[in-house]
């Protein structure tokens, strides 16, 4: 992917750009909150099936505590000139439970699979409800492409 220098892209391409990087890139920074021990953030492997978001975590990490607290989180791809901040409410679905074609389609792109481990590992997904993306001060006005779980034109 290029990036435009301070050229303004139209939402169309921060879409299919946005799409591009979520369907190649392996980390995302996960926020989450829990009502009584506040903010946490993380790095996770994440999967994006052309829907949602998938990571995998301990079952017992802060994470997935919180996301069962308080399901309400902020996804960011680890770039601070080509940003991309995804939120959404997540879902914890056990190791045992998780529906089959995510966890083989995370064992694929990884070549971990959480469910062969001996401590229990949660997948927790988010379809995103809203979507940022932009590239430098330019792109500023115009940065939502999803706004209520629909990708704008």
């Amino acid at each position: 992917m290029q990036t435009t220098g301070s050229a303004r892209r139209l939402t169309a391409e921060r879409r299919r750009d946005t799409l591009e990087r979520l369907g190649a890139e392996r980390d995302m920074w996960v926020s989450t909150a829990h009502p009584d021990h506040g903010p946490h953030q993380v790095p996770l492997w994440f999967l994006w099936d052309g829907r949602a978001v998938w990571m995998c975590t301990g079952a017992a990490s802060a994470t997935a505590r919180n996301v069962r607290e308080e399901p309400r989180v902020r996804l960011a791809l680890p770039d601070s000139f080509d940003v991309v901040l995804l939120q959404g409410e997540a879902e914890c679905f056990p190791d045992r439970d998780v529906p089959g074609e995510a966890a083989d389609a995370f064992a694929a792109k990884f070549g971990w699979d959480p469910r062969t481990e001996d401590d229990p590992f949660s997948y927790v997904r988010v379809v995103p409800e809203t979507v940022r993306a932009w590239r430098g001060e330019p792109e500023l006005r115009g940065r939502v492409i999803m706004r209520d779980g629909t990708w704008l034109e």
